[in-house]
């Protein structure tokens, strides 16, 4: 019997999660942000799930030519752009759009043959990422159109701080910092990520660029995702394969961090750091064994956690344990762990099976 660790995967939500994204941005083309493995969910099938986006976006040359030569045909930006001169007879051969936020790719662009590339030009507004630093942005310009370049710009920046609610004057500054500087282009613009397609429509432009909430997961800590509408596409699941009656004072898992005040009942699930669970995730993460919500003890390990089935009914061996999905969110077992939901999705390991429904 296999190891009953799974990951299911659910493609409606992904469409719906899609028509929400519509509903924020009517006006805007959708470029669906697909990197990391399209956040751990899996490319193709998320790309089948979003083919009537207008692009995609991601950083790995390998899974942007798969998509290509699956038969999508939308533009598909590299988010980091390309690395090397040998890179762009690549991105010239399966037509991609390159983001560009260094000199130095301005200058293997100059000394090549391909001139026939889509160009996102990153301007750094505040963030000290990546982006060209506003007084470049000029002769960049005027570089790329006297090599044949000029109606192939895009032009684009990315939000720092879009998901806090507490720093909306970062995104002001940020919008005018872009807005000064690309005064006078009539070039196409893209700002938003998700956050920014939600709170601030002044942002979205002609291009956005929806990742997280694509995937069901609020990009807010402030609101949850069943509050914007959002369906969570991923399931992570697994079982109960032993059980135990504790005694007051029996500690549980490595160095023991929990300890019963009382006789308990616990299950160990089959399910570790090693697929992708937060090992950092503490005692009272929630999980749900049987429909019914319950909470970690102890130290995540490689392959196991433990669950409290004190109180809980109908439960033993075999018993199902949802670790995230719709009754217990992303968003909220990576509040507990202290991260995100985004490195909980793309942390899921090749290990874990993934299950793929309509």
């Amino acid at each position: 019997m296999s190891r009953p660790t799974q990951a299911y995967i659910n493609l409606s939500a992904l469409t719906h999660n899609l028509a929400i994204v519509r509903q924020y941005a009517p006006h805007a083309r959708i470029m669906a942000v697909l990197k990391a493995n399209a956040y751990g969910h899996g490319l193709l099938q998320t790309a089948g799930a979003l083919k009537n986006v207008d692009g995609f976006a991601l950083l790995e040359l390998d899974a942007a030519i798969c998509l290509r030569d699956a038969g999508y045909r939308q533009p598909i930006l590299l988010l980091e752009g390309f690395f090397s001169t040998e890179e762009l007879a690549l991105f010239e051969q399966y037509q991609l759009s390159a983001v560009i936020h260094h000199p130095e790719q301005i200058a293997m662009l100059s000394d090549s043959k391909y001139h026939k590339l889509d160009l996102f030009i990153k301007i750094n507004t505040g963030m000290n990422r990546l982006g060209l630093a506003l007084e470049q942005l000029p002769r960049t310009i005027k570089k790329l159109t006297g090599n044949q370049y000029t109606n192939r710009i895009t032009l684009m920046t990315h939000f720092a701080c879009a998901d806090d609610p507490a720093e909306e004057e970062s995104v002001t500054q940020q919008l005018k910092c872009f807005e000064a500087v690309t005064k006078g282009y009539s070039y196409p613009r893209s700002l938003a990520n998700s956050a920014a397609i939600i709170r601030y429509p002044e942002t979205h432009f002609d291009w956005v660029r929806p990742g997280i909430m694509l995937y069901g997961a609020s990009p807010f800590p402030d609101k949850t995702a069943l509050e914007l509408n959002l369906q969570p596409v991923m399931t992570f699941s697994s079982k109960i394969i032993a059980v135990h009656d504790l005694k007051t004072g029996d500690r549980v898992g490595y160095h023991g961090l929990f300890q019963a005040d009382h006789p308990m009942r616990i299950g160990i699930v089959a399910c570790g750091y090693a697929d992708g669970y937060p090992r950092h995730a503490p005692t009272n993460t929630p999980a749900l064994v049987n429909n019914q919500r319950s909470r970690l003890l102890g130290r995540v390990s490689m392959d196991m956690l433990a669950v409290d089935l004190t109180g809980i009914k109908n439960t033993g061996l075999n018993s199902p344990v949802i670790l995230w999905g719709e009754e217990i969110s992303v968003d909220e077992v990576a509040q507990n762990a202290e991260t995100t939901s985004y490195e909980l999705l793309c942390a899921l390991a090749p290990r874990v099976e993934r299950i793929v429904s309509e």
